[in-house]
């Protein structure tokens, strides 16, 4: 058995186009003490499964899926959180299908795990008084769980509207200024996060505030440059550190009306990096 106290992440760098874990990347990172491959569905987009699925069967490792912001995405069929081994999502109340408050779940075929699982979140008892695992608190309540059900019935008809919105971006947004991730009109994106990237984010970021158009960036801070990982500040990812740089996400919703839509559109292709500077 291997605890989780003694596993080390080994980070891989992610494609420049898609923002995703690069499967190319990954079997430079394997060694023989290598256990699992964790692919991040970054924004809603599944990563490239069939590919990662072929090394870890390849070196006969764990999948665990990170599908926080992937609920319904789906490739040759088969969804997010069906192509490891165990995957979590995260039902934060902004996710494209959210709780009321903060929930989760963990999802998997494994019978057993399932069990450990269900004990990890229940204090790591198997039974009341009965600690088997050193565990936490973390049960989906019933009122998150009746939002839940309630939110899952429309959840393909919302993420279809992400796709149609995500449709007038990338056929409105003409600027050459602004580069577009590739696959976000694909059923593999669910379009969480309709991210750009510009080499001139803070002015265009001006540029938008100015009109009202709100913007966010996700993630401003890459991995290895966090305090938490100082064992890593020193290290060079520079993709991973460019689209850092350059990353920033368009407002999205499954309600987002089409004059809004227009407005951002126009204003982007309206944004002169020339006149600006």
């Amino acid at each position: 058995a291997v605890s989780a106290n003694n596993l080390v992440p080994v980070p891989v760098e992610p494609s420049l186009e898609t923002y995703l874990i690069d499967p190319a990347k990954i079997e430079a990172a394997i060694t023989d003490r290598t256990k699992a491959i964790m692919p991040v569905h970054l924004y809603g987009q599944l990563c490239d499964m069939e590919a990662i699925r072929k090394i870890a069967d390849r070196y006969n490792l764990l999948i665990i899926e990170d599908s926080a912001q992937s609920h319904g995405a789906q490739r040759n069929g088969i969804k997010a959180g069906a192509w490891g081994n165990a995957s979590g999502f995260s039902f934060y109340p902004g996710k494209n299908l959210g709780a009321l408050g903060d929930a989760g779940a963990v999802t998997t075929n494994d019978d057993a795990l399932a069990e450990v699982v269900r004990q990890l979140a229940n204090y790591g008892s198997e039974k009341k008084y009965v600690n088997k695992y050193k565990g936490v608190n973390s049960r989906l309540d019933e009122i998150q769980a009746a939002v839940l059900s309630l939110k899952l019935k429309r959840l393909d008809e919302d993420n279809e509207k992400r796709r149609a919105v995500a449709a007038r971006y990338c056929q409105g947004i003409k600027n050459p200024d602004i580069i577009l991730a590739q696959g976000t009109q694909s059923p593999a994106h669910v379009v969480h996060i309709f991210a750009i990237r510009s080499a001139h984010r803070n002015a265009l970021i001006e540029h938008l505030d100015s009109y009202g158009i709100q913007t966010v960036i996700h993630y401003p801070i890459p991995p290895h440059k966090q305090q938490a990982y100082k064992e890593w500040n020193d290290l060079f990812f520079p993709i991973t550190e460019q689209i850092h740089r350059e990353v920033l996400s368009l407002p999205m919703s499954p309600t987002l009306h089409e004059d809004d839509i227009t407005f951002i559109i126009n204003k982007i292709n309206e944004y002169d990096k020339e006149n600006i500077f």
